[in-house]
């Protein structure tokens, strides 16, 4: 086994599914980890524009900005489409950086209307999607198998030695695409359960006690 997929492994086993990405039910408010299929293209949006709000911000300040639509019962495309520019910011405020958000999810709306294919190309034309977003709309929206790299990825993947924090998102994009098999469930349990071990362990400051990859980590042996 290699050490891309033991990884993997030592994380599944140690944390289970993750769930992610977190959609909204039909009765809910919030956002539920329950791992369900982007099986309508109301659920599709929902992630489109989650991938957009969780630039540079943490899931939960996203979470608010969702509920806010939500309550609204403005969540659609439709009817942000309609939405004012300026009453689209608003709404998401909580999730930061909200006028260029909000001019960023209109620009996602355009293309979507525009009935381009979805392919990683059109998408990263689109004004203010870079490759994380992309890739995240094409796996969790579009169940296209594209592995998201983030900032917990590049921190855990150089302190476990298998890169540098600088290197290129193309290059460890590429570590995971020639390590594992192109599944998009995989894919999909991996990027989350990087997030979930770096949120109780991998931090900016680690907190190497109880970690299940001690034994891997170049960080640990310093």
């Amino acid at each position: 086994m290699n050490k891309i997929k033991l990884t993997y492994t030592l994380l599944y086993n140690s944390y289970g599914p993750q769930g992610w990405w977190p959609l909204t039910s039909k009765y809910k408010f919030i956002p539920e980890h329950k791992g369900e299929k982007p099986d309508t293209e109301q659920r599709k949006f929902e992630i489109i524009i989650g991938a957009i709000m969780t630039q540079n911000t943490a899931w939960a300040n996203v979470e608010k900005a969702i509920i806010n639509l939500n309550k609204k019962k403005l969540l659609s495309i439709e009817k942000i489409r309609k939405l004012p520019e300026k009453k689209l910011a608003e709404l998401i405020k909580p999730s930061g950086y909200y006028n260029q958000k909000a001019k960023k999810i209109k620009a996602m709306i355009k293309f979507l209307d525009s009935k381009k294919p979805i392919t990683r190309e059109n998408i990263l034309s689109v004004w203010g999607v870079g490759p994380e977003t992309a890739d995240s709309m094409l796996l969790y929206a579009y169940e296209q198998p594209y592995f998201v790299v983030d900032a917990y990825t590049k921190r855990l993947f150089s302190r476990l030695g298998f890169c540098n924090e600088k290197d290129s998102y193309e290059f460890l994009q590429a570590l995971f695409h020639q390590n594992l098999d192109k599944n998009v469930d995989v894919f999909k349990e991996y990027h989350a359960l990087i997030v979930e071990h770096c949120k109780r362990f991998c931090r900016k400051k680690p907190d190497c006690k109880g970690c299940v990859l001690m034994e891997e980590c170049r960080h640990n042996k310093k």
